[in-house]
């Protein structure tokens, strides 16, 4: 019991012993002894570095996952220790949008198939900025978070046990100035010896963990290279898809015709060719051979990409798959040509048609 509350007295008399001394510090009634440049150095790079890994761990987040709700919800479920519910990215929920409404339009239909296939390049897209995040998270923001949480941390706690190592030495310091006697004078000494030691010691210790750092800068820079990685892997998928998608969607139609009132109101029925959604390099190679048949007197076979519908008795109304045979027609317009099956003839739109060899 005697041995406990010698222990306490002795605890509240150094910690008593930290405040004056740092109260005396701040008023500057006190000298105080400054750490050496190389390891100021230290501590100043490892704050930053400890500032800017927050910072971009922080706008990371904030690119990953826009939605700020999200976000938190998905902290407080690792904070939690349970699993994150899956959901829907904007990509997969704009996907499955499209292709239920393509499927109510129909399949059949241009705009329909055209809306499927896109809603499908969607959610491609979705699962490729899945992968990204999922990535990210394990290679790039998991070592950022593991130095914030465990080795700053470890720093912080052995560069405050350094400044209290300080605090103490340098209250021996004003210790042993205060002496006059000369057994205070002599335990004073020694008190500065060890308190010195001590010093010594930890700033020993405080410099090996702080030099440590540019081992974590040369982690982070693998990290950055993956993180690098995967976002070229993201945007060359996305990039592919789309390219994909414009493939098939370069001579998808948007036809216009006039409605059944403006028909009747009128007296004749104006149809106008179609217009291609896409200029791809196919569309174009595509188009050359038009050109080339519109120069030439004979004729060619056509396989047709899409159901038509004829708005006069002049066109030719036309299923998807079946091939037909095309000719130009001097004076035609350049989008339509003179399309043949069997025993029925009638002008055709190019953007319907796909050239065969």
């Amino acid at each position: 019991m005697d041995f406990n509350v010698k222990r306490l007295a002795a605890d509240a008399g150094t910690f008593l012993s930290r405040a004056v001394q740092f109260t005396e510090e701040k008023f500057g009634q006190a000298e105080k002894t400054e750490l050496d440049a190389h390891l100021e150095n230290l501590l100043v790079r490892a704050e930053a570095t400890k500032q800017w890994t927050e910072k971009i761990m922080k706008q990371t987040e904030v690119l990953l996952q826009p939605n700020p709700n999200v976000r938190l919800e998905e902290f407080v479920y690792e904070k939690l220790e349970k699993k994150v519910p899956t959901r829907m990215n904007n990509y997969e929920l704009l996907g499955h949008s499209m292709i239920d409404s393509g499927t109510e339009f129909g399949p059949g239909t241009a705009y329909g198939n055209a809306l499927i296939k896109c809603g499908e390049t969607q959610k491609q897209i979705g699962g490729a900025e899945r992968e990204l995040i999922q990535s990210s998270a394990i290679n790039f923001l998991t070592p950022f978070r593991n130095f914030l949480e465990g080795d700053f941390k470890t720093i912080l706690k052995e560069r405050k046990l350094l400044q209290v190592k300080r605090l103490d030495l340098d209250a021996a310091k004003t210790r042993l100035k205060k002496a006059r006697m000369t057994d205070a004078r002599a335990a004073a000494e020694q008190e500065l010896r060890m308190t010195q030691s001590e010093f010594d010691r930890q700033a020993e210790i405080t410099r090996l963990l702080l030099e440590g750092v540019s081992s974590t800068h040369a982690h982070h820079l693998r990290c950055l290279n993956d993180f690098v990685e995967a976002q070229t892997t993201y945007h060359a998928q996305c990039y592919q898809y789309m390219v994909d998608l414009q493939k098939q969607l370069g001579s998808f139609p948007s036809s216009f015709t006039n409605n059944n009132l403006s028909s009747a109101s009128e007296g004749a029925s104006i149809s106008v060719p179609t217009i291609p959604v896409s200029t791809s390099l196919s569309n174009s190679a595509s188009r050359g051979g038009f050109s080339e048949l519109r120069c030439s007197s004979g004729s060619r076979k056509a396989r047709v990409l899409y159901d038509y519908d004829a708005a006069s008795s002049s066109e030719l109304s036309l299923l998807a798959d079946e091939v037909i045979a095309v000719s130009s027609v001097p004076g035609m317009d350049s989008d339509w040509l003179m399309g043949e099956r069997g025993s029925q003839k009638g002008k055709v739109p190019i953007t319907y048609l796909e050239l065969l060899n």
